[in-house]
């Protein structure tokens, strides 16, 4: 590690040249800077140090889904500093979203000074815990002060900071720091008696990157003989393929089925997790009688509920015994079933499962339900000419190279990777903003995931891009490439599956909320790529083949209310096949 450099210039220059040293020796690696005046002396120093890439981003709400992106990617705390005022009100989305994910974020609000405060002074409003319960750890820093004693405190109070960003579970931490003038580093003497007393490596030397801490609890008591299934639900593990091998032993050992869901890494590993997966639950189920034969004994669910609704019920009016294995202390059980929450790793439950004599005639029922749901929808989605919304979905599965990071946006593309995203083993690695289930922030993110990593693709409608058409703006700060596949049905395709849209005369203005946008010239605007798909062909080639650098828009145009009514077919002919 380079040796430490402080900077001594004057008291504030000091103190956030600790603060950034402090956080580089914790294993922060970046830092997204929203542009403002009273966080100029934490934006010099984040700048300055070698170790961490400093990223300015103008829009505030924006810079907090492309931080989160950065954490989710690597699952390592990312630094995001704005000014004082309502600056730090527009993180309040991506700060939610990073408790309800469990994402790594460390957020730092400047402030002005106590006596600044509550008297009109300007760009001042309570930063006091603005962020509620939605953190881990909230503090106040000290005003600045060329104190050995006050700069100790301050490198303990970040280096914990770090720690509660990941420990007990990942989430956002708030620290609020408070300067006085100046502001940037001018030289006044007010730091210099410390130069020669201080040794930086001295002062940091015990500082590392904090270890995950492993729970431990009694195993649950698990029956291979039983009726059970094992639920891998969406999660973004560091380790993939750990994730995916951890699955297919405990399958393997207990001979139950995996269902697993569109957001899991187990879809996309298949090799590893073995014949064992379900990937069609949402049309088998629909199925009365399916459901009723399928009805399980026990439910062991890994990481979270799934996405899908008709999933979600069938667990809830089972009333099985249900394990759920999170490493996340509060409660995670949406369903409030018959659950016992198990904070253990997949590694130990792995270890510690029975072992049966292998596959059940209960895992024999879900695999030729598979079969033949599975066959019906492949069939029909392959032979499928026209701009069907699902089809996108499907080829994504098909022709994306090996390992790409896909972000899927909520509402209807989760939707269709959930019900039409076959088993594969191309490795490619998913990521998505579940934890509150909004469309905030999804251009945003998707850009922190591609950040310095291999080309990366989002999956989004319309709407979800629109309301963040701010992202954009970050495409000349992306280090690296994004291919946005875009689903134009103008307008909220989800809702085309509510019983609100029966209601007509409401429906399109106030639900579909129909938009004309031309994305070409948006794009264009922007600088980025666009082309409009002519065929499937044309389709599968582009996202075959992913460029190394820049933002491409590749944009389908779909017909909604068409497409709502053929998804309702083909899941309808898919359950049908299963029984």
């Amino acid at each position: 590690m380079p040796a430490a450099t402080l900077d001594f210039r004057n008291v504030n220059s000091l103190w956030c040249s600790v603060f950034a040293e402090a956080l580089a020796r914790q294993g922060v690696r970046q830092a997204v800077i929203s542009p403002g005046s009273r966080s100029t002396p934490l934006t010099f120093a984040l700048a300055a140090n070698p170790r961490i890439e400093a990223i300015a981003v103008l829009d505030e709400r924006s810079a907090g889904f492309f931080a989160l992106g950065l954490a989710r990617q690597r699952l390592q705390p990312v630094v995001l500093v704005c000014t004082s005022g309502t600056a730090a009100a527009n993180y309040l989305p991506a700060v939610i979203e990073a408790h309800e994910s469990g994402v790594p974020l460390l957020v730092v609000t400047a402030d002005r000074p106590a006596e600044m405060r509550s008297c009109a002074s300007g760009q001042t409003i309570d930063q006091q815990k603005l962020y509620g319960s939605y953190v881990n750890h909230y503090h106040e820093l000290a005003l600045p002060e060329a104190s050995e004693p006050l700069l100790a405190y301050l490198r303990q109070s970040v280096a914990h900071a770090c720690v509660r960003t990941t420990q007990p579970f990942a989430g956002p931490v708030h620290l609020n720091a408070p300067f006085r003038d100046p502001l940037p580093p001018i030289p006044d003497g007010t730091a210099a008696g410390l130069s020669g007393r201080l040794d930086p490596e001295s002062f940091f030397s015990h500082l590392a990157p904090p270890s995950a801490v492993e729970s431990l609890t009694r195993l649950p008591d698990l029956k291979p003989d039983a009726h059970g299934i094992i639920v891998a639900g969406p999660v973004q593990p560091r380790d993939c393929g750990s994730y995916a091998a951890s699955v297919g032993e405990i399958a393997r050992k207990l001979g139950w089925p995996v269902l697993a869901d569109g957001l899991s890494p187990a879809r996309n590993r298949s090799g590893a997790v073995g014949p064992s997966m379900v990937t069609t639950y949402d049309a088998i189920l629909r199925d009365p009688d399916s459901a009723e034969r399928l009805k399980p004994e026990q439910v062991l669910c890994l990481g979270a509920w799934p996405t899908s609704k008709v999933l979600r019920g069938w667990l809830e009016k089972s009333g099985a015994p249900t394990w759920l294995v999170t490493g996340r202390p509060d409660n995670r059980d949406g369903l409030h079933g018959r659950t016992s929450q198990v904070p253990l790793s997949l590694r130990a439950l792995a270890a510690g499962v029975p072992v049966a004599g292998g596959p059940s005639g209960y895992a024999r029922m879900w695999a030729d339900s598979e079969t033949r749901a599975r066959e019906v929808i492949d069939r029909r989605l392959a032979a499928e000419e026209g701009f069907f919304e699902p089809k996108a979905a499907w080829l994504l599965s098909r022709y994306l190279p090996e390992e790409t990071p896909l972000f899927v946006a909520s509402s209807m593309p989760v939707r269709d990777v959930e019900y039409f995203w076959p088993a594969n083993d191309r490795r490619v690695r998913p990521h998505f903003n579940r934890g509150a289930n909004g469309i905030d922030g999804t251009l945003s993110t998707a850009l922190g995931i591609a950040h310095g990593n291999r080309p990366a693709v989002l999956l989004t409608g319309d709407l979800a891009l629109l309301h963040d058409s701010n992202g954009f703006l970050l495409r000349p700060k992306l280090s690296g490439s994004l291919t946005i596949v875009l689903i134009n049905n103008r307008g909220g395709g989800i809702f085309e599956h509510l019983p609100v849209a029966k209601f007509d005369d409401v429906f399109e203005p106030y639900f579909a909320t129909p938009q004309q946008v031309d994305f070409a010239h948006l794009a264009a605007a922007h600088g980025a790529d666009h082309m409009r798909i002519r065929n499937w062909s044309q389709f599968s080639d582009l996202v075959g083949s992913l460029p190394t650098s820049g933002v491409r828009v590749i944009e389908v145009e779909t017909d909604r209310k068409r497409d709502a009514a053929m998804r309702r077919e083909l899941s309808a002919a898919a359950a049908q096949a299963a029984r």
